[in-house]
Parts: structure tokens; sequence; C-alpha cells
């Protein structure tokens, strides 16, 4: 059969690929997005996603932001460390920006980004297994499966949206891999007291938990060791509650109930160059960090969003799209705001979450230092709003 050409394949259509072919929907550069799992209807994840405004202002840009059924403003960041003195308060005054961020279920977010892609008439295929690919100086190759047919293509560029379940295949592309030991258990909760568009982080020697606003409750991402996540997983729903409520305080009053419990391990994993003879990475494929902080998707909607300008940028000039030197100037945009978000959310977890007193009442020191000094406070909520560049 003969190869189909495009200029762009992007392997894996979840929320990152789907941004990136939609922010070259007008480039006139042609795009093929590939998916392994089946349309969003049939999508069950619960996850909550706390976006950054910057990644507010991304999508909106997508056009998709209008799309989205739900979204809840966080007005306030609220920082303590459990058991020590000192916190840091940060708001949209701090930062110089009407919200600090969105929270949004991962779903939603999911089927607004399908309905622009549809919307924009850009080409998806779901359901699609990826045999082989391989590159050469001029074209990356894939062979793939779909609907029961065997199907081969040749692109410009290869950009690998998947989480990086593929990257085992990619000659030049290698990985550094850290085992946090703990998980993450993400649940919908409800408290006595309504959440009022406060972002809670409160840091234990187990791990962060935070507690976002949802709709008119909270998002719960609780970290904790592996052992104590199985036990907490298997509670009924009073016992979950108590359990939470004297792991977090009560600042919130009572815990009055839950919705599905749902776990899974944390590890640091990156690549140490995003980029290789015709490929790229973003997202999970390039980075995963650990959830603190709320850095993680962000980061890869940052990825998608200059990749795109770069792309652009190389065809406008006529530059060889998917060449050497575009995925260079690629990766040297990108390396600040990579490693930055990577040191950021890695430095927290090995700073405040361990047993070390001396430890503890320096990092309270360094909270409340941060609270008194509103410059700093600027620089930190900007950063984790909008990447490296502030």
């Amino acid at each position: 059969m003969q190869d189909k050409h495009y200029d762009i394949v992007i392997i894996g259509g979840g929320p990152v690929g789907m941004a990136l072919a939609l922010a070259l929907r007008n480039s006139n550069l042609t795009v093929l997005l590939l998916e392994a799992r089946g349309l969003p209807e049939k999508v069950d994840d619960e996850r909550p996603l706390a976006l950054s405004h910057g990644s507010y202002l991304i999508l909106r840009r997508l056009g998709v932001w209008n799309m989205l059924s739900r979204h809840t403003p966080i007005q306030t960041i609220h920082i303590s460390n459990k058991g020590f003195f000192g916190r840091t308060v940060l708001t949209t005054e701090d930062a110089g920006v009407p919200a600090l961020g969105y929270v949004v279920n991962y779903h939603d977010l999911y089927r607004a980004l399908y309905e622009a892609t549809v919307e924009n008439e850009i080409q998806y295929q779901t359901g699609v297994a990826v045999k082989t690919f391989s590159t050469d100086r001029h074209s990356g190759h894939v062979q793939y499966e779909h609907e029961g047919v065997e199907k081969d293509l040749t692109a410009k560029l290869l950009v690998l949206a998947d989480g990086g379940r593929l990257s085992s295949q990619i000659e030049g592309i290698a990985y550094q891999t850290e085992a946090y030991d703990q998980w993450a258990i993400v649940a919908n909760v409800k408290a006595e007291i309504q959440q009022t568009g406060i972002a809670y982080e409160r840091f234990t020697s187990e791990g962060p938990v935070a507690l976002l606003p949802s709709g008119d409750d909270f998002a719960l991402v609780w970290t904790t060791s592996p052992e104590n996540a199985k036990v907490i997983l298997a509670l009924n729903e009073a016992q979950f509650l108590q359990r939470l409520y004297n792991h977090f305080g009560d600042r919130l009053g009572r815990f009055v109930a839950t919705g599905k419990r749902s776990g899974f391990p944390l590890a640091l994993k990156y690549a140490i160059s995003p980029t290789t003879q015709r490929i790229a990475l973003v997202g999970n494929a390039a980075q995963t960090l650990h959830p603190v902080a709320g850095q993680g998707f962000n980061l890869g909607l940052r990825d998608a969003y200059e990749l795109a300008l770069e792309l652009i940028a190389a065809a406008s000039e006529n530059k060889e799209v998917g060449a050497l030197p575009m995925l260079a100037r690629y990766r040297d945009r990108r390396r600040a705001d990579s490693q930055g978000g990577r040191i950021f959310t890695d430095s927290l977890i090995k700073l405040f979450s361990n047993d070390n007193m001396l430890l503890g009442h320096l990092c309270g020191m360094g909270l409340t230092l941060l609270d008194n000094c509103p410059p700093m406070k600027r620089f930190v909520s900007r950063r984790m709003i909008f990447g490296s560049r502030g």
C-alpha cells in the first residue's frame, strides 16, 4: 500500500495531543491525530485537573474554554506544613491575575477538546494500534492498525503525546526515572464548610494533601505511602472521611461525603532530550511530575502550544518543518520551563515529605518568610501560573 503523507502526525489524541492539533488549525499544515482509546464518551476519568491561569489563556485561544461545562476558579492558595509553625497564602492580587487557576474535571476537558477538534475538521482516528515507527533524515514512518486494516503513513514530524508508552522504540530518546514511593488518592469530597475559592495545599511527612475548590465542594488529591494508600482505598465511606479529617485537620469542619476513590503510584520521569530525528515529545511523554502544586498538565499544555508556534514559524519562513534546526529551537525554548517545573515539584516533595524535625521547622520558616515578602510571592505565583517566563 502506498504511504499517505502528512506534515504532522500526533500519536496520542488525549488533551495535550488535541491541543497541539488545534493550535495548528489555521497553519495550512496537514495534521493527523492517532488515538488508542475510543471516543470521549467512553472515557471514565473523574480526576480533577488544576489549570493555571496561563492554561486558561491557551484554552481560550484554542476556542475550547467556552465549551467546558464546569470550571471552578481558584482565588487563593493556602499552603501549610502539618505539625509546624508557618504558612503562606497566595492570592490573585499577589500574581496580578483575575484567578490563580481553575479546577476542571479531566473528562469534561477531554470532551471539550474533542468537540473543538471535530468542529475544526481535524483528522482524528480513534481505536488505533501503532505497530512500528521509525525515522530517517527526511521523514517519520508509522505502521498502525485501524478498524482491522493495516495502514502506513509518513510525516515530516512525528509528535509523541501518548504518555511515553512508545518511547522504547525511539532511538536517541532516554529517560531519567525516580520512584517517589508514594501514591496519590483522588476523590471528590464534601465538607461541612462550603468551598470559597480557596485551594489548600497541606504538607505532611507522608506527602502533601490538596483540597481544590470544585463546584460547591472539593476535589481531593491525597499523597501517602503505598501501604497507607491500600488501606485508605479499602476503607468504607465513614472510615475514609474520618481518616481524612484526622489527617487534614478541622479547617473545613467535618468531611460528610465522598465520591468514587481511585489511586495510582507516583514517579518522576523525564526525557533527557524531548527531541530526536523527526520526533518531538510533549506532555507526559516528555515529563511526568509529582502532582504537588498541579504543574504537570499545565507544563504539557505549554509544550504543545510552544511546539505549534515553532512549527507555524518554520512553515511561514519556508524553513523545513521537523528538521533538526527547528527541533533544536523547540528544545531550547522548552528547556528552562521543563527543568524549572521538574526541580520545583521534586524539591517540594524532598523538603516537606519527611520526618526531619529540623528541616520541618526550616520549611515553616521559609513559608513565613515567603508570606511576608510580596515581591517573592509574585515571583513564585507567576511562575506557577505561566512557567519559567513568569
